[in-house]
């Protein structure tokens, strides 16, 4: 990446995506979660760093429930696991768009954003 972007700037992508990191797996800990990974896409806007997309969501980060966490099973992730599972199974060949999603991956992709929702916020979302 340095060498693509120059060293300096490399140096500030690593240091803002570990502070990034290094909060939301702190927040997630205290309720249970391991942040098992997670993107973030940064642009430049008149020479400054920005943020340019969405972060910790079920759609950028892979979320695990500490206590169903453990080596060498395949973890039951709150995130769109389904959606990828599918896809990765079905004939789509990734350059037009997918069919619409069965109901039932639908459905099992709700269920894990409610439950990450409701694990990161105490809440739960009105119906």
């Amino acid at each position: 990446m340095a060498r693509r972007v120059g060293a300096e700037l490399a140096e500030e992508l690593r240091e803002r995506s570990l502070k990034l990191y290094d909060f939301a797996s702190r927040f997630c800990e205290e309720r249970g979660i391991i942040l098992a990974d997670c993107k973030f896409e940064f642009g430049l806007a008149d020479g400054r760093v920005v943020l340019i997309d969405e972060i910790f969501t079920p759609d950028a980060s892979r979320f695990w429930a500490k206590d169903k966490w453990a080596l060498d099973i395949e973890i039951d992730s709150m995130d769109k696991e389904p959606v990828r599972t599918y896809l990765a199974g079905s004939d789509w060949d990734r350059n037009s768009p997918p069919a619409p999603l069965p109901p039932r991956v639908v459905e099992e992709t709700t269920k894990r954003y409610l439950e990450i929702y409701e694990r990161l916020t105490g809440e739960k979302l009105a119906e």
